[in-house]
This record gives C-alpha cells, structure tokens and sequence, in this order.
C-alpha cells in the first residue's frame, strides 16, 4: 500500500508540475488515436450503412466477418502490418514502419470493424418503413443515408466512443508496429509498459491516471452532445 501511495503522490506532482516528457507522450497518443477513430469513421460508417441498407449473396458472411472483427486481437492487427510494413514486405517500400504512421493504420484496423459494426446495429433498429417514406419524399438514395444517419445519431457516437475507447486503450499493436520510441512513437499506454517493468510506478501512475482524464474528457464532450441531440 505505500508503494501505491508514494506512486500516486509522484503521479500528483509530476501531472501538476507539466512533466514535458508526459506531455509529449499524451499529445501523441491524442494525434494518433485521433487520427485512427477519424479514418475509421471515414471507412466505418459507409461500410456499416451499406451492410444495413443492401441485401446481396453472401452478406451474412461479410457481417459475420464485421462481428468477428468488433473483437479483433491488437496484437494480430499489429502482427500482420508489421509484416506488411516489414523492409521485405508488400509495402516495405513506404518504409513507415516504426513511425506514427504505422500506428495509425494499426489502430484504424481495429476501430473500424466497431464502428461498422454498431453502425449497422444502430441503423438496423431504425423502422424499415422510414427508409421508404424518406425515398418516397424524392429523397435521393444519398440523401435517404444520410436522412437515416441523423435519425441514427445517438447510437452512432456511442460508435465513436466505442472506437476511440478501444484504440486508445489498446497496447499490443502500437507496440509492435511504433516500437515504443521516445519522443517519435512512444504513446501512453507503452510508456506505462514501460515504466512499471523499470519500477518507476510514479511515472507509471502518472501516465496512467493522463490516460484516464483524455479518455474521460473525451468521452465526456461525446456524451454532452449525445444528451443534447437526445434532449432535442
């Protein structure tokens, strides 16, 4: 227990003094976790929308696939793109290994299938009968999914929630395809890793407890105008 303690009493000090190393790990983790729930908002949506407003062969397989990915390992996501990323891979040419870039396409990978998933949750609960009234309006078919999205939007940031919950939280890909660099890769969750196996829990807890307030903040804007859309 004094262990735990001495620990949140450096975190305390070192959070309340702006540690600079601290702040630089927590911008980036913002910038990359940003980024990846932005493409994966981008990739998403329209997929989850298709999924929910189409009916081909073999849909219920891509949607079984979508499911499957909502829980999709980090470490087999960050795995395959290290292999990818590798000097002697498909795309080694990038050479963006070991780069913010690669962590973005890592965490991208594992948010989208949350958020196509949930997307097309949120858009399957909606009255079928909408679709057709909006169409028969003359709506045009982007406009009926786009209709539909607003009518869908409370669900729908819960999604981004979902996604960015996920991302940020998640260690095993950023890990593996960031290398855990300081000052170029080094997020908040590896640097945790990092610091508790050298037995500096004070910056551990301190890191720890920045994860906890971004993800609260975060969530708490997401969730504030997820209530007003409610209220209206």
């Amino acid at each position: 227990m004094d262990l735990i303690w001495e620990g949140i009493v450096q975190a305390v000090s070192l959070v309340v003094k702006g540690d600079r190393e601290i702040l630089g790990v927590t911008l980036l983790s913002l910038a990359v976790s940003g980024s990846a729930t932005a493409l994966s908002l981008l990739l998403g949506i329209p997929a989850g929308a298709f999924l929910a407003l189409s009916n081909f062969p073999g849909r219920r397989v891509v949607v079984s696939l979508v499911n499957t990915g909502m829980g999709l390992p980090p470490v087999v996501v960050g795995l395959f793109v290290t292999i990818f990323l590798w000097r002697n891979g498909p795309f080694g040419f990038l050479q963006i290994l070991y780069t913010p870039i690669a962590m973005v396409i890592a965490q991208c990978i594992i948010a989208t299938p949350i958020i196509a998933g949930l997307t097309l949750a949120a858009l399957q609960q909606l009255n079928p009968k909408l679709r057709l009234q909006i169409l028969a309006l003359g709506a045009s078919p982007l406009q009926m999914v786009w209709l539909l999205l607003l009518e869908a939007k409370l669900p729908l940031l819960a999604a981004v929630m979902a996604g960015f919950g996920a991302v940020i939280s998640e260690i095993g890909a950023s890990m593996m395809v960031g290398g855990n660099i300081l000052g170029q890769t080094r997020v908040l969750t590896t640097a945790t890793v990092m610091e508790t196996s050298k037995g500096n829990f004070g910056v551990a807890i301190a890191l720890s407890l920045v994860l906890l307030l971004l993800v609260y903040l975060v969530n708490l804007i997401l969730t504030s105008a997820q209530q007003r859309g409610r209220a209206q």
